[in-house]
């Protein structure tokens, strides 16, 4: 079952929040980080994109950028931008966009679960990312921003949070410069603690990985480590638990994620069109956007016009984790057999747009001659994303899109 226990949040004053809180650190360059950061001098981005505080070039992954972190991480503290919680508890992170609200308990899950299979992931990761965060974590003894979970919703603690939130003043509640919504409450009854830890312990088997799988895997390899070379190790130290936001999956809504290819692979467009004649149902929907409607579904742009495309029979199974998702389908059938980009990981040919930017955002990349054709898929639903991680199975590549990211800087972990 899955481990799950309260913390001493270190966290900014009320009247602060909004100053130190940030989008998380993988969302944006360093040039945008200092354009974000700039009149804020509190902002967590002086820690997490250190190198905005250092000469224009500078490596990011270099030692002065980590120390550089530190050293304005302990400012933080020092001048009271941060302050530790004196009590362990748990807290209610809510967030609002478009005038959905969605509800997480943030707490501290165990490294082990992540070796165990209790901790299920649905995405390889790369281990340099891994790395990267890693370094952060040593250098800062902290984990500074959450990682994104979800489980199987529990009634008793989806009771436990609604009643919190309809009988309990938020500790913050802003709207971000996105114009989202971040709402969080502080659980200071030791009772609804304790009995939140002991649902997770004894109603939870699994917790699914939905967003952040570098981090997890950063922050579980640094439990290993500590604890491998601790004799003294006991399994209670803080360096076992690291920070996660922990959301029940009818909560969460996933984004479509989105191609453009640059090129057709030295095909005409007609042979091109042809190609993919054979395998989807065409239907040309002229110039106005189409956005697909149901699984199996597909919009394509190319040359000006909008077509809808259905798979056809046979491209895909419903009863296989992996062969029903429409990635899966694009993926062999066009990009792979088609187009000729073998990894998707590794192509330059090839780009991936998040579905918060829109269907016009894919529009524009072709008709401004950088791309050559755009791609809209369906969304995954959270039972897929369940499905494939309760099997053991791997998304494709760029496969799921959550909105909105959690922002960094309302909560700290120090190990």
């Amino acid at each position: 079952m899955a481990v799950v226990k309260p913390f001493k949040g270190l966290r900014p004053p009320k009247h602060l929040v909004e100053n130190v809180s940030c989008l998380p650190y993988d969302v944006m360059n360093s040039a945008e980080a200092a354009q974000m950061a700039k009149g804020k001098k509190e902002s967590l981005l002086h820690v997490t994109r250190a190198e905005i505080d250092l000469p224009a070039g500078t490596d990011i992954h270099s030692s002065v950028v980590y120390e550089k972190a530190v050293e304005n991480f302990e400012k933080m503290q020092k001048e009271g931008w941060l302050v530790q919680d004196k009590e362990a508890k748990f807290y209610i992170y809510a967030q609002t966009m478009e005038g959905r609200t969605q509800y997480g308990i943030v707490g501290c899950a165990f490294y082990e679960d992540y070796y165990n299979g209790v901790i299920l992931k649905h995405e390889l990761t790369r281990p340099d990312k891994e790395e990267d965060r890693m370094t952060l974590t040593k250098y800062t003894n902290a984990n500074i921003e959450p990682v994104f979970f979800s489980y199987r919703a529990v009634d008793e603690l989806d009771a436990i949070i609604d009643n919190i939130v309809k009988n309990q003043e938020p500790e913050y509640d802003f709207v971000a410069e996105d114009g989202f919504g971040h709402h969080f409450w502080v659980i200071r009854d030791a009772k609804i603690n304790q009995r939140i830890e002991e649902l997770f312990a004894t109603k939870v088997p699994v917790f699914y990985v939905a967003d952040g799988h570098h981090r997890t895997a950063a922050a579980s390899r640094i439990g290993k480590e500590r604890a491998e070379n601790n004799p003294n190790h006991t399994g209670k130290e803080e360096y076992n638990y690291f920070m996660a936001v922990i959301f029940a999956d009818k909560q969460l809504k996933i984004m479509d994620y989105n191609r453009v290819v640059q090129d057709l692979n030295g095909l005409s467009q007609e042979e091109f069109l042809t190609k993919v004649a054979d395998k989807f149902y065409m239907q040309k929907m002229g110039a106005e956007i189409y956005k697909p409607a149901a699984l199996h579904e597909f919009s394509m742009y190319i040359d000006g016009n909008w077509y809808k495309l259905n798979a056809k029979p046979g491209t895909y199974n419903d009863d296989d984790p992996i062969e029903i998702l429409d990635v899966n389908v694009l993926s062999k059938y066009v990009l792979d057999e088609i187009l000729g980009i073998k990894d998707l990981r590794r192509s330059n040919r090839i780009d991936f747009v998040g579905g918060i930017r829109g269907l016009g955002e894919l529009k524009k990349r072709v008709d401004s001659g950088e791309m050559k054709v755009a791609f809209a898929l369906y969304p995954v639903s959270m039972d897929q994303l369940l499905n494939i991680s309760d099997t053991g199975n791997i998304m494709p590549p760029k496969t799921t899109w959550f909105e909105p990211k959690l922002r960094s800087g309302l909560v700290i972990h120090k190990l």
